[in-house]
Parts: structure tokens; C-alpha cells; sequence
């Protein structure tokens, strides 16, 4: 095998209402697609995984799990490494997850759960203790937070338009008005597409893509003050303070981390 593809389990069925894998990827690593008859959890505790989920692009940032259902055809690419963690979830157990795949939020109790099990090596619970925080964790899935997309793309012309040239151009602090120009379109109709097609507002959709960005630079050892400019910040406070708001920690604390 290709050594910058991952390696799937051949599981014909899982031993347990749920199996745990971690790992750590490195960068410019893949995932063929696949699909399997339970459903998964993805997760990485550092760095940005890039699915593609039934042929639709999906970001799996650090705080977002991507949830897979049962029979869903997935594959991955990690551009930069990555600590990974997945669970996979017996079909018994999806009827009360979502029919579809999505972003769900990382309690603080769910992240710990998976870091304890990989640093104790837990794949199958067995002990009675180990078989509780299981259950903690089906039940904290339930109630997770869950959002189509992290990064999300509309169904209209315009707004993919801007979204595609701000992809290629993160630092681009051009206006929505000046935006709404250039698609032919006055700012009130390009701001009520963003949230109608995407769930969220033209500054909270730039932002995440800066600090997706800002996750792969800092994986590349690149420094505060020039990951900020290139961004578009004026100065590292203003880049400090919307990366700490996305990742619940300041850009040194996340590469220390």
C-alpha cells in the first residue's frame, strides 16, 4: 500500500456497541473511499481533517466531531497531520443519531472521554467503569450541538462566487458591500443569501475559514505575526482574540498543545 494512504480496519462486525481508533496522521495522508455498515464518528483533537462525504467536501476542524451514518461512502485527506480519533457505533445505537451527515460539537466531556481511552489504549470497553463512560458518550452525541457544515457552501451563484475567491484568498478583507458589488447584487440580498443558504453570517463564514487556515499554518511552525498578516489582521492581538474564540485557546496554547 501507498504509504500516504491510510490503512482501514477490516471489521466484518464490531465487537461491541462501539470501537474506538486513534492515531496520528502525517501530512499529506489519505483515506480511499469506503463505507462501512455502522456509523462513525470523526474527530481530530489537533489539526484539520478534509472529508468528502457522499462526493460533498466537509472540514472536520478541532471542537467539531463529523458525524457519519451507517452505508455513507467517505473518504479523507489530511494536508497537514493530525491526531485522530473515531468511534465506531454499532447500527442498534444510530437510530438515535442524526440521518444525516454533520458537524456536531465536542462537549468538554466528550473530548475527554476519547483522550482517555486512547491514552489507555481503549478500543472495545470491557470493565464496567470503561462501559459507563461508553454510555456517557452515546448520550453526549445525542445532545451534541449539530450543524450541517463547519464551513458550508450555498446553492446560489453569487455566494459561491465570493466564497470560492475568499477560499483562495483568506486575507481578503474586502467588504460585503464590496462583495455584493462585484457579484451585481445590493449588500442586503448577499447578506440575507449568507444566512438563508449557509446558516450564518458573511463575517462568522470568513472567520472560520481564517482559522481553519490559521490551524494548517501553525502545523507548519509558521510564526503568530505572520500567519495575522497574512490572514489580513492588522496586528497578532486581533488574530489572537478570533482564534481563541474558535478554538477555546490562544495560537501558542494550541501549538504547545
Amino acid at each position: 500500500m501507498n504509504k500516504n494512504y491510510i490503512q482501514i480496519p477490516r471489521l466484518s462486525q464490531l465487537p461491541g456497541r462501539v470501537y474506538f481508533r486513534y492515531d496520528e496522521y502525517g501530512a499529506d495522508t489519505h483515506a480511499a473511499a469506503h463505507q462501512h455498515p455502522w456509523g462513525q464518528l470523526n474527530y481530530t483533537a489537533r489539526g484539520v481533517m478534509q472529508l468528502h462525504i457522499a462526493g460533498r467536501p466537509v472540514m472536520s476542524p478541532p471542537h467539531y466531531g463529523i458525524w457519519i451514518p451507517p452505508h455513507q461512502v467517505h473518504s479523507c485527506y489530511n494536508r497537514e497531520s493530525v491526531l485522530y480519533r473515531s468511534v465506531y457505533i454499532a447500527l442498534s445505537e444510530c437510530d438515535r443519531l442524526p440521518e444525516h451527515p454533520c458537524a456536531l460539537s465536542m462537549s468538554p466531556i466528550l473530548k475527554a472521554i476519547l483522550n482517555d481511552f486512547a491514552e489507555r489504549d481503549v478500543t472495545t470497553p470491557t470493565r464496567q467503569a470503561d462501559l459507563n463512560l461508553e454510555q456517557v458518550l452515546l448520550d453526549q452525541l445525542q445532545l451534541a450541538p449539530r450543524e450541517s457544515d463547519y464551513l458550508p457552501y450555498g446553492q446560489s451563484e453569487m455566494v459561491n462566487q465570493v466564497l470560492h475567491q475568499l477560499s483562495a484568498e483568506p486575507g481578503n478583507n474586502a467588504t460585503l458591500c464590496e462583495w455584493a458589488k462585484w457579484v451585481f447584487v445590493s449588500e442586503r440580498t448577499l447578506a440575507r443569501h449568507f444566512i438563508k443558504e449557509l446558516g450564518m453570517s458573511f463575517g462568522e463564514w470568513r472567520q472560520r475559514l481564517r482559522f481553519l487556515t490559521a490551524i494548517e499554518a501553525l502545523e507548519q511552525g509558521r510564526a503568530i505575526k505572520e500567519v495575522a498578516l497574512d490572514l489580513g489582521y492588522s496586528n497578532s492581538s486581533a488574530f489572537i482574540t478570533m482564534f481563541t474564540r474558535h478554538a477555546g485557546c490562544t495560537p501558542e496554547q494550541y501549538r504547545r498543545q
